[in-house]
């Protein structure tokens, strides 16, 4: 097990209408003039938008609103919210939306305060020590920003897909109502579970022994989004479904589950490849590049062998007494998850072709100032991230 300090300030409140306390929670925290911050027309259509402004009418807030977050979040936006923050004097950032708006309200709290260009917390080797607060209203369980310190944005023109971490990025309060949830789109869901699923598999690819507690929590968390994956796609508005879905995808990426434990973080490093070149939404692009790095720590990496046979075992209902067949089997019970969910799961599903790959594996390893090499489990080089591509190929 490996030393750990873990703090999580977070103020978490969960259930049925919790949006409509926010205005007190903003208050709650010193907040004056709110930056409202939100995607599409869901969040209006829904009356979402509604709900939230009137909570902070009652609390005697002022607002302004920021409309147009969009999947894979560009910084463009970051720069107008950056200045929109700064003209009007905010001091509060709210974020109604999942990890695209949550993750660009923390771009933009850290932008308000830094002299600089923001970039250099995302392109380069700075990181941010101070950020306004933000508080989040969730309507997607996916990516677990409202409960972590990491952001990821893409950057115009190059396409280039970075993320920073700070403790000062964490949310102040998240309001989670499963409520909100009911209506996504049945794909958006599905890439959401891929993407909370893999959260947790990161964090057990690691070389960190005796952490059978961790081992047990992260789990327990898999058992769970694999066992509520099937109710909520029978019944999209079965409220305890997407609950636990919810509350799930919090708990995967709050750092509670890997805290005593050395992660991995590859197949998020070759996802952003994807969706920077082909658009694909980041929990349908995990689904692609999931199985093909599994696969290549079983074909060069013996050590990986019994971590993954264990898993297979735990969690895939694996029943194999040789720990290879049993590894192998459980990777492929996890692409034949994802394609239950409806996930692409090769290269070629979402326009990927073979003489794609050199860029791509290029692009991973060393765009953006990075080393050369990817992972937290395996240093991966650009030919072992070319080998990987080259295994999401049909």
């Amino acid at each position: 097990m490996e030393d750990f300090s873990y703090r999580l300030p977070t103020h978490f409140v969960f259930g049925h209408g919790s949006e409509r306390g926010t205005g007190r929670l903003v208050a709650h925290y010193s907040g004056t003039k709110v930056l409202v911050l939100f995607g599409g027309g869901s969040v209006e259509r829904s009356g979402l938008l509604a709900r939230v402004l009137d909570s902070l009418d009652r609390a005697l807030l002022d607002h302004v609103e920021l409309k147009g977050v969009k999947p894979n979040p560009l910084l463009s936006t970051v720069y107008e919210g950056i200045s929109l923050v700064r003209d009007e004097r905010v001091d509060f950032i709210l974020a109604l939306g999942g990890g695209s708006v949550i993750d660009t309200a923390k771009a933009i709290a850290a932008g308000a305060r830094y002299p600089g260009d923001v970039w250099d917390f995302y392109g380069g080797d700075r990181t941010p020590d101070r950020a306004l607060p933000i508080g989040c209203v969730l309507t997607i369980a996916a990516s677990g920003s409202e409960a972590s310190p990491d952001s990821v944005i893409t950057q115009d023109g190059s396409m280039l897909k970075r993320e920073t971490s700070s403790s000062v990025l964490l949310p102040t309060f998240s309001i989670l109502n499963p409520e909100l949830t009911e209506t996504l789109p049945a794909y958006q869901t599905a890439c959401g579970i891929t993407d909370m699923y893999s959260h947790l598999l990161e964090r057990y690819v690691s070389r960190s022994s005796a952490v059978e507690v961790s081992d047990r929590m992260i789990e327990g968390l898999m058992l769970a989004i694999v066992d509520e994956a099937s109710p909520v796609a029978e019944d999209p508005r079965d409220y305890d479904a997407r609950a636990n879905l919810m509350w799930a995808a919090t708990m995967a990426h709050c750092g509670i589950a890997g805290v005593d434990r050395k992660h991995d973080w590859a197949s998020h490093d070759i996802e952003y490849a994807l969706s920077s070149r082909y658009g694909v939404a980041h929990g349908a692009g995990l689904a692609i590049v999931i199985p093909a790095v599994l696969t290549y720590y079983l074909d060069v990496e013996a050590a990986a062998v019994p971590r993954l046979a264990q898993l297979a075992r735990r969690v895939w209902g694996v029943d194999e007494a040789d720990d290879m067949t049993a590894a192998r089997a459980g990777v492929e019970a996890q692409r034949a998850f994802f394609v239950s969910l409806g996930m692409p799961t090769t290269l070629e599903a979402v326009g990927g072709k073979l003489e794609d790959i050199p860029e791509l594996a290029h692009e991973t390893c060393h765009a953006g100032g990075r080393s050369g090499t990817v992972g937290g489990y395996l240093p991966l080089d650009e030919h072992a991230v070319a080998r990987i591509f080259s295994l999401m190929l049909l």
